[in-house]
């Protein structure tokens, strides 16, 4: 069992607080607003902006944030310089971290996840100490009442997928970086809108947690990083056994 399921985080994000919610928006936004100045503001010639705006529709992101995001890409609406960033670090029994933040304020940032990782019995590691232990995918996640395994199959494998798993409610499918983009619009035509679609840090290899307190400081890292205003997902490569929270 993962130590840390996406699937989960999504599940748990529609019953997000509106604090939550405004911290949604904004991280989406700040995508927006960079995925605008890299390629456009027209979604029809821009894949990543194609693919953040489906982000933000499925978040109910109000329109006029969108637009507004969408002005300060295009320079029509003047904002602060955003950067994307990923900062890795060390949890307790040397689980490996990696924190993907978007932020206006790079100090701030850093100094949050920081003080996140001590206070949690971990720390902030070099860049690049833990780069290895990671690879970078695109990663699409799909309800199992969306699509037949079939169709997924034949859909999928033809645009460029390299692995379909199949979890007990929902698909996980991942590709490399490089067609990322080509896969999206697959889905897109086919008119099948994923629950999650995003490149992320997949682990190359586990570290096995079996007992309740370390799993319990692991859970408690993972949660203040994610509070963090500037950080837009977090990755670990901690694996819990299937029972351990049972009695």
């Amino acid at each position: 069992m993962s130590g840390h399921s996406k699937w989960k985080t999504i599940k748990h994000a529609k019953a997000a607080t509106d604090a939550k919610r405004g911290k949604t928006f904004s991280l989406i936004g700040k995508e927006i607003t960079l995925a605008v100045k890299a390629g456009g503001g027209n979604p029809d010639f821009n894949p990543q902006l194609r693919t953040v705006l489906a982000k933000a529709k499925a978040a109910n992101m109000p329109n006029e944030n969108i637009q507004r995001a969408i002005k300060k890409g295009t320079g029509e609406i003047e904002g602060a310089q955003i950067e994307e960033l990923t900062y890795e670090g060390y949890g307790p029994n040397g689980v490996g971290f990696m924190v993907e933040v978007t932020t206006d304020n790079k100090n701030r940032a850093v100094s949050d996840v920081r003080n996140a990782f001590a206070k949690c019995g971990g720390n902030l590691a070099a860049s690049g100490a833990l780069a290895f232990t990671f690879q970078r995918k695109g990663q699409f996640l799909i309800a199992k009442d969306k699509i037949d395994e079939e169709k997924l199959m034949e859909l999928a494998l033809e645009a460029g997928a390299e692995d379909i798993v199949t979890e007990e409610d929902h698909y996980e499918v991942t590709c490399a970086v490089t067609d990322f983009y080509t896969l999206s619009k697959t889905f897109e035509e086919a008119k099948l809108e994923p629950d999650a679609a995003e490149l992320v840090y997949l682990p190359l290899n586990t570290v096995p947690v079996n007992d309740k307190e370390t799993a319990d400081k692991l859970d408690k890292l993972t949660e203040r990083l994610e509070d963090i205003e500037d950080v837009k997902a977090v990755y670990s490569n901690y694996e819990l056994p299937e029972g351990l929270w049972e009695d």
